[in-house]
């Protein structure tokens, strides 16, 4: 009875004076957030918590982004605590999905950094299902797409919210989801005659514009 955990993280930067030798990563954890799908891939849960960075800051351009604060992480737990409350929360039968291998590979970096141990802690370095990777072996895709075009490509109604944690985690899952349930995947056909007719606009408009400087 395998359960799936879809992940999202938010990260603010943190400043060159700040890095380190112990933390030299240039992000930094301020939001968990994730969905919980059934076996049948049915949401059955949600957890959110924002984390306090201890060597980061939220600049005025990642609270635009995230719509995060100061205020938001002030009294929030920092990464250690965050951390286990998420592994608390998951079912012991649980395998990890996020959008692209960025979310797990920041959650490794902070607790080397941090010297992150508690009980439980290890079942983060389990498997991760890289959902992008997923979608690109799907279309026997050429080049990455971000989630915004897997979710209109394949024509999936999602919630409006980019850089929310919560929303990127439901939305990310709604399309893990599709992509599980459907063995013959199929495009949004409209979407592509679209895309394709604006790749062939933009080809006649360089051609147009080569001619002008010749």
């Amino acid at each position: 009875m395998c359960q799936y955990a879809v992940v999202d993280l938010e990260m603010c930067r943190v400043p060159k004076k700040m890095r380190s030798e112990k933390f030299h990563w240039a992000q930094e954890t301020i939001q968990i957030a994730a969905v919980l799908l059934n076996e049948s891939y049915e949401i059955i849960d949600r957890f959110s918590s924002y984390v306090a960075p201890e060597f980061g800051t939220i600049d005025p351009y990642i609270e635009r982004l995230t719509r995060i604060s100061d205020m938001d992480v002030k009294s929030a737990p920092h990464m250690k605590e965050a951390l286990k409350k998420f592994i608390d929360w998951l079912p012991h039968d649980t395998r990890f999905v996020a959008w692209s291998n960025s979310d797990r590979a920041q959650i490794q970096h902070e607790i080397i950094a941090k010297s992150i141990v508690f009980d439980g802690v290890e079942r983060l370095e389990n498997t991760w299902i890289d959902c992008q990777k997923l979608f690109g072996t799907k279309l026997a895709a050429t080049h990455s797409y971000n989630l915004t075009e897997a979710l209109n490509l394949s024509d999936i109604p999602y919630r409006d919210g980019t850089h929310d944690g919560l929303v990127d985690a439901y939305n990310t899952a709604l399309l893990f989801i599709k992509l599980s349930r459907t063995p013959e995947y199929r495009l949004n056909q409209h979407y592509i005659t679209e895309v394709e007719g604006l790749s062939v606009s933009m080809e006649g408009l360089f051609a147009k514009l080569n001619l002008a400087f010749v």
